[in-house]
């Protein structure tokens, strides 16, 4: 398939900069058979049914947006540049890859400083970014990034707005645990803790799966046939608990609807033996249309960006014809598109 055959116009002022308050007042779009229902995400417990079981990625996003300086030494004196940095994924414990902007001011073998105790050595340059070697244990390392770091929002948010406190709690899910995301499994931030209670008051259940969201998620796609790209590979795990649930509940005869791509992304991952197994590692699988889904049996998910591979999965999910209809809809009745705006519960 082409990559224009994911594309669609969004008017800008769709873009939601803020979500909606408080998190569960958004908007929810139920997609279910040739049915489309405008709702809110409050009343998503009408359309699940006793047995069903939602799986829910319980990463914790980082404050991965630092600021620093390079402080550079020549003939001509102490010369220094402000270097903003953005952490893409941990390699090892201290060793990161982060984009820098502007990187031209960073060279191989200096120090970005930032705050008083924390620096990193730039060990490596590439397309990809800099490879970072930061000055601290993990434990502490992450202690002082509560305190110098900032939320890393989305592009599309970030260029016209910066972070702020309100970021701290509004990009985290209630659930959060497992620190290591760098993007937020933003279907998981409509959900509030009277509304996780309702659930499972009413018998539906919940399993809890981690999957460590890099900013990879929101690279466009280059290609025109889209089999010719490459996904960024991504750490997840599927526990021995939470594989024995999710197929005690497909034995059962009820629905798994992850909440979020990434959830769904990591169960069929561990289930391309038909069978899902407790699994953990790098996955790097894309799902488009023709994907054999062995899990998945609906999603929750937020309206995503054109052309884009979480767009893709949704596509291979509910069928492109279908989805065209979804989002056509969406746009019509003025839904909030991308990370802070509205959900739908996609039902194929």
């Amino acid at each position: 398939m082409k990559l224009s055959d994911f594309d669609f116009k969004l008017p800008n002022e769709l873009i939601a900069l803020r979500p909606a308050d408080p998190r569960s007042s958004s908007k929810l779009l139920v997609s279910s058979g040739d049915e489309i229902i405008d709702d809110h995400f409050f009343n998503i417990i009408k359309y699940l049914k006793r047995g069903d079981r939602l799986v829910l990625n319980d990463t914790k996003v980082i404050p991965a947006k630092l600021s620093g300086q390079r402080i550079r030494y020549s003939d001509n004196g102490k010369t220094s540049a402000n270097i903003g940095v953005n952490l893409l994924s941990m390699i090892k414990e201290g060793h990161w890859l982060a984009l820098a902007k502007p990187a031209k001011r960073v060279n191989v073998g200096e120090t970005i400083h930032f705050g008083k105790d924390l620096n990193a050595l730039v060990l490596e340059k590439s397309p990809d970014g800099l490879l970072l070697k930061f000055n601290m244990s993990e434990e502490n390392f992450e202690k002082k990034l509560e305190t110098l770091g900032k939320m890393p929002l989305p592009p599309y948010i970030a260029s016209q707005r910066l972070p702020d406190e309100l970021d701290d709690n509004d990009y985290q899910t209630v659930f959060a645990k497992h620190s290591g995301s760098v993007a937020a499994p933003t279907a998981s931030l409509h959900f509030d803790n009277m509304i996780l209670k309702q659930l499972i008051d009413c018998g539906i259940k919940i399993s809890k799966v981690t999957l460590h969201v890099g900013a990879g998620t929101f690279l466009p796609v280059k290609v025109n046939n889209i089999a010719d790209h490459k996904m960024h590979a991504e750490w997840g795990e599927v526990s021995d608990i939470a594989a024995l649930e999710i197929a005690q509940t497909k034995s059962e005869g009820g629905r798994i609807i992850p909440v979020g791509t990434t959830a769904l992304r990591l169960i069929e991952t561990a289930a391309r033996s038909g069978q899902i197994e407790a699994w953990s590692g790098d996955t790097d699988i894309f799902i488009t249309p023709g994907f054999k889904f062995n899990i998945a049996d609906g999603l929750i998910t937020n309206f995503h960006l054109p052309k884009s591979t979480l767009l893709m999965l949704v596509s291979a999910l509910m069928g492109s014809k279908r989805l065209k209809n979804i989002y056509s809809h969406a746009i019509k009745n003025k839904y909030r598109f991308f990370s802070y705006g509205d959900a739908s519960l996609l039902l194929p």
